[in-house]
């Protein structure tokens, strides 16, 4: 055990200003708290404040900190109070032990749930100050290098998942690499035994085997860095178990196929001197191509830089060499507790670039629909590789491996996002769902009258726009279900339509579950609960008079105009939300059509003759007589399905195209469902204006010689 002495001599080995009087007095502190209180290892549990102190020393963190650290677990396991450690150790500590004990309340959930709403905390508390987060993760280390003792099985593996899941990326995200390393192999070891020991028998295997290797390739490097005049200290580093098994793992190879079990570190004494030893390198070994990095001039979100390379090094062996300075150095190791403001004050989360990701963070929860929500898309997001693309101003911005332009557009700013009509990739422009690369400049084009899409949520990877998205079709369904509701209750509600209020509906709003009238109506509308039951509730006694024909218009999608930014306006239906087409029939404006109430998407508009209506025979509350709206302007988009056989021969394809485009319409899909030495079938997907244009199409293609027949299909 570390004594009193020893620890302040530590914190004032790397800062002579701590207050060394505070140290002594949070020491004495704790060990009184705790007492005689024990852990699960039988060792006492002073031991465990004391060796989180101990980590942060290592990180060099400033006296506050560790103060932190030696009182955190005074008010969640002792008598001590929040009010008492402000009293004796002022509001600055108080406030740090009070958001790590709210923290560690994490921990003491099993339920999913509960451990998202935990975690949407977290972020809350280090959002306002990140040492909070430091002195969480090295709290969590010590739990978790001592995890052998608890007895308990189950709570091992989930201690060791949320490790993996939670904590290991977040010390990622703030440059704690040695910390996340560690975490990660420690919840390795719990949760894939038998991976980690294989992993560690060849390991071994390797050193024995080419253990005299190391030296002699420390020696070569550094012979080729003296020759060419550039001062330089060299060292081998291991990788770790689990960031072996990860590269086995995406890259699916085998264990002798990594470059980079050992990796090569050169520290020079500047940035150019970085340069300078790479051109060496570069000119005395050859170079594996594509592995080659460069994070000075684009340095990783969490702050970190060097220079990655790998070359056919001395002893004629793959290696991987990572040059960097001393402060880069400084920085890999300890990430943002690198930084000068920890030793004395506070750190915002407002402050410099490494914080740019926890801005994020709180994005996304202001985006959220639940805590549970917030949890899975930021776990998603914390593990995506990343590429480097620039803004035209040059500005850097860093996505996930995989990222779209609408990406990179939310990434900017959510409004920028939300008005995303177009994008220029190096000055070219792309359809929204390319995928951006390393070095790609983008240009996004907006206009006010763009709004999202439902449809982006196919192809982008961010958890901000996908979030961002989902936000915007919750609130526009929501609408939609308000209004749908209202139209389905007040027919129901004939007789009594003057007595019937938002007032009346509140009164009943607790025995459905909702909190106002919107509310009831949007239930109504998605299909929760029934008109009837609702009726019932409000007029006990009374019966609802049988429902009159009330017809809904749907409007019908405008042509675009050439030369327009705007996308194809809709006025009051947004596609995939409250009103959907069925695709079982594939209705188009001139088919007679019905509407069906389907629990939890609204409305499904069917044609009449669809053959899957007899299923809805016996929910009479759930039909609705619905019919197009005759007076929008000519329609453009609407997708109608043909079922073709095509003679197999040359042409036959160019020729079914030019009789469709002859007749104003554009093929959007296509599929060859079955084929033969004659014949091909085909399912092709055409934008038409109405049932008449299909039809006339149909009638088109069967004039042609190469088609065998055609028919409008009905799914």
């Amino acid at each position: 055990m570390i004594r009193e002495f020893e620890l302040v001599e530590a914190v004032k080995a790397y800062d002579s200003s701590v207050d060394e009087e505070m140290l002594n007095r949070a020491y004495v502190f704790s060990m009184k708290a705790h007492g005689a209180q024990m852990r699960e290892s039988g060792d006492p549990y002073f031991l465990h404040p004391l060796e989180v102190a101990g980590i942060l020393t290592r990180l060099k963190l400033g006296g506050p900190s560790i103060v932190t650290a030696l009182l955190h677990d005074t008010v969640e396991d002792t008598l001590t109070t929040v009010d008492e450690l402000e009293h004796q150790f002022g509001s600055e500590i108080a406030s740090l032990v009070n958001g790590v004990t709210k923290l560690s309340r994490i921990e003491l959930q099993s339920d999913h749930t509960q451990q998202a709403e935990n975690f949407r905390k977290l972020v809350l508390a280090m959002s306002d100050d990140i040492r909070v987060l430091l002195v969480k993760l090295a709290d969590r280390l010590h739990n978790m290098r001592t995890l052998h003792y608890l007895q308990d099985l189950e709570k091992r593996r989930r201690i060791a998942l949320e490790t993996m899941d939670i904590y290991a990326p977040l010390a990622n995200r703030i440059g704690l690499h040695e910390m996340k390393d560690e975490l990660q192999d420690l919840a390795f070891s719990e949760l894939n035994r038998d991976a980690r020991n294989s992993v560690l028998a060849r390991l071994s295997y390797l050193r024995q085997e080419g253990g005299a290797k190391v030296p002699k390739i420390l020696y070569g490097l550094e012979e080729t860095l003296k020759e060419g005049g550039v001062e330089a200290s060299v060292s081998g580093r291991e990788k770790k178990y689990y960031s072996i098994w990860q590269k086995m793992e995406q890259k699916n190879i085998s264990f002798e196929q990594l470059s980079d079990v050992m990796a090569f570190r050169v520290v020079v004494t500047g940035p150019e001197e970085c340069y300078r030893a790479l051109g060496i390198l570069h000119r005395r070994y050859r170079v594996v191509p594509a592995r080659f990095k460069d994070y000075i001039s684009t340095p990783k979100p969490n702050g970190y830089r060097s220079l990655h390379t790998d070359v056919i090094g001395p002893e004629r062996q793959r290696i991987e060499i990572q040059i960097r300075t001393q402060d880069m150095q400084d920085i890999a190791e300890r990430g943002v507790a690198a930084h000068w403001q920890y030793k004395d004050q506070p750190a915002s989360a407002t402050d410099g670039r490494q914080y740019h990701w926890l801005r994020e963070l709180l994005e996304l929860l202001e985006n959220a629909s639940d805590p549970a929500e917030f949890l899975e898309e930021t776990k998603l997001g914390m593990f995506q590789d990343q590429v480097f693309c620039f803004t035209p101003k040059g500005d850097l911005i860093a996505l996930p491996r995989g990222a779209t332009p609408v990406d990179f557009a939310y990434t900017v700013h959510s409004e920028i996002g939300n008005t995303c009509v177009g994008v220029k990739v190096n000055g070219q422009m792309l359809p929204l769902q390319s995928q951006l690369h390393n070095g790609d400049q983008v240009e996004i084009i907006t206009s006010k009258a763009q709004t999202p899409s439902p449809t982006w949520e196919r192809f982008i990877v961010t958890s901000k726009a996908r979030m961002c998205v989902r936000r915007f079709v919750r609130l526009k369904q929501r609408d939609q279900y308000i209004q749908l509701g209202r139209t389905i209750l007040e027919r129901t509600v004939q007789n009594e339509r003057d007595e019937l209020n938002n007032k009346i509906l509140e009164d009943v709003c607790k025995n459905f579950h909702c909190e106002t009238a919107d509310d009831l109506y949007a239930a109504i509308g998605e299909g929760r609960y029934t008109a009837e039951d609702i009726f019932k509730a409000v007029f006990p006694g009374k019966s609802s008079r049988p429902r009159s024909k009330v017809a809904i218009s749907l409007p019908r999608r405008k042509r675009k105009k050439k030369g327009s930014d705007n996308p194809i306006p809709i006025r009051g239906l947004i596609p995939g939300m409250a009103v959907h087409y069925a695709s079982c029939c594939s209705p188009l404006p001139g088919d007679r059509i019905v509407g069906i109430v389907t629990k939890g998407k609204g409305v499904i508009i069917h044609t009449i003759d669809c053959e899957i209506l007899p299923s809805f025979n016996e929910l009479k509350d759930s039909w609705l007589d619905v019919s197009w709206d005759e007076g929008a302007e000519e329609a453009m988009g609407y997708a109608g399905r043909v079922l073709l056989v095509v003679l197999n021969e040359p042409g036959t394809l160019g020729n079914l195209s030019t009789v469709i485009a002859n007749n104003g319409a554009n093929i959007n899909n296509l599929k060859i469902t079955n084929r033969s030495t004659d014949f091909f079938e085909l399912v092709i997907d055409i934008d038409v204006q109405d049932a008449k244009h299909l039809t006339s199409i149909i009638a088109a293609l069967r004039a042609s010689p190469v088609i065998n027949s055609v028919e409008r299909a009905r799914g």
